[in-house]
């Protein structure tokens, strides 16, 4: 399908905090309760729309584990939006938040989008960090945050949409040169002028769960 952008998103966060799960329910809308690590980087894509432009999502979900952080680093390099994960249920994933978009403003260009996201938020009765210290640290740092559950699907949508949004925002604005694919964006055959609406639609991928 032709699109008038791609935009590269690469997720990020420790091990077991979900990230495939999220990727999985975003493109294929199916959940799979096999924690299957992540193996270096896998990828998945979906096409969407924003603001009546049809958008392709090219998506990177790296591996949590340390041994695999220098693969991981070298996707950051143009990515137009990044997905920062943790899980409500586990402390330490939160508290290594500052590592991971540390490592990702030193690897990625400037203008990259982040999103925060607080996994598993059905989990409630298990939490360890409160809504508003994920808000708290979005705001510190200048991201976007939402919490979802790759579960049930509560927020897995609009968490990659909004990013999206965001980015097709900074190119309105004249923030990112198109021109330049450093940005993590490529210009399809749509041009802004003619652009029609997308279809939404899961696309295919081969893929485990839950990195």
């Amino acid at each position: 399908m032709s699109y008038a952008y791609l935009f590269k998103y690469i997720i990020i966060g420790d091990t077991g905090v979900g990230k495939s799960c999220l990727l999985l329910q975003f493109t294929d809308k199916r959940f799979q309760t096999v924690h299957d690590l992540t193996i270096g980087v896998e990828f998945g894509a979906r096409m969407i729309t924003i603001e009546n432009k049809p958008i392709k999502l090219q998506i990177w979900d790296t591996a949590g584990q340390e041994s695999f952080r220098s693969i991981t680093r070298s996707y950051y390099r143009g990515a137009a939006g990044a997905l920062l994960v943790y899980d409500i249920t586990r402390r330490e994933t939160f508290n290594h938040l500052g590592s991971w978009l540390e490592e990702a403003r030193l690897h990625a260009n400037a203008n990259m989008t982040v999103m925060l996201i607080g996994n598993k938020c059905d989990l409630a009765h298990r939490r360890a960090v409160s809504t508003e210290e994920g808000g708290q640290f979005a705001r510190e740092h200048g991201l976007i945050f939402m919490e979802a559950s790759a579960k049930t699907a509560q927020n897995v949508e609009e968490a990659f949409l909004s990013t999206a949004s965001k980015i097709d925002k900074k190119i309105r604005d004249g923030f990112i040169d198109i021109s330049n694919e450093s940005y993590g964006i490529k210009i399809g055959q749509v041009n802004q002028a003619s652009a029609y609406g997308g279809r939404d639609g899961p696309a295919s991928q081969q893929r485990g769960c839950c990195s």
